[in-house]
């Protein structure tokens, strides 16, 4: 069985994309897939992912994620779909980095399902508002402890990926950008799914739709009706330009709440973070999903 973990992160297009599979769940099922939204990580994985001698045995942890198998359906792909696989919403920021227990996360339950091939999709998110969602989370305590111990600007994807690469390496992995998300997120499925790539999906569109103008829904629905297939660069670049022209401004634009975060912060943080994306890109050992 293939084991796939779709894992966030927190505050990107994981939800909507739990969503479409569910839209397409006729599809996905006779493609032999099953996915789960957060309940099996509450009562199955987060005892297991705990650093307690009182965690259940792995053999106990895999029998009851077994338990959940449909019994009148052949599964050869699985998909477990929360961020919290990552870390919980405490341990975002911890010790100068994001998600700083992912790797061994990942190395347990690599190990756990060592008769499985262990895929993790991940969307990242822009740190310059990544990070004061993420703070802004937290009780007042919490927030100023952080920031009076942590260099914000130092906090990357970059060390989250490869604390994941070193501690399981055997783990496939595959990235995105979550600004990228609405362009993509059929895209994003079907790779989840493991359908091929010229599976038609219905709502595929619909978090596209949902941030643009009366007049791009239009556009959309028009390109649509025409296109060849979902994965032509030529009907992608429409999308992407119909996006550019008639994004609603209140629907693409996150006001950051965060006292003392301003453009200017917002800005260093992008530059650095299209540098990570950029070189993420370049990994021979990294699927990275793009318009």
């Amino acid at each position: 069985m293939q084991m796939v973990i779709q894992a966030g992160a927190h505050f990107t297009d994981d939800a909507q994309l739990l969503h479409l599979l569910q839209a397409n769940a006729q599809i996905v099922g006779e493609n032999h897939t099953a996915f789960w939204g957060l309940r099996p990580f509450r009562k199955i994985f987060r005892p297991a992912l705990k650093p307690s001698d009182n965690r259940p045995s792995q053999q106990d942890t895999l029998a009851q994620f077994r338990k959940l198998l449909p019994k009148d359906q052949q599964v050869d792909r699985a998909i477990l779909s929360s961020a919290l696989y990552l870390g919980e919403r405490s341990s975002i920021i911890m010790d100068g980095q994001f998600y700083p227990n992912a790797g061994q996360r990942m190395a347990y339950l690599d190990h756990l399902f060592s008769d499985s091939t262990v895929e993790l999709f991940v969307g990242l998110r822009n740190p310059g508002s990544f990070i004061p969602n993420v703070l802004m989370l937290l009780s007042a305590r919490e927030r100023e402890r952080i920031i009076d111990t942590t260099d914000l600007s130092c906090l990357s994807w970059l060390t989250v990926i490869e604390d994941i690469r070193d501690l399981a390496p055997d783990v496939k992995i595959t990235l995105w950008s979550n600004e990228d998300s609405p362009l993509i997120c059929g895209q994003i499925a079907r790779a989840l799914a493991g359908l091929p790539e010229d599976t038609p999906l219905e709502q595929e569109f619909a978090l596209l739709t949902s941030l643009v103008s009366e007049v791009g829904k239009r556009e959309i629905q028009s390109l649509i009706e025409q296109r060849d297939a979902a994965h032509n660069p030529a009907f992608r670049d429409s999308l992407a330009q119909i996006f550019q022209q008639h994004a609603l401004t209140d629907a693409i634009e996150e006001e950051v709440k965060l006292p003392g975060w301003n453009e200017d912060i917002v800005a260093a943080f992008t530059e650095l973070y299209e540098q990570d994306l950029a070189r993420l890109q370049t990994m021979p050992d990294i699927r990275f999903l793009k318009p």
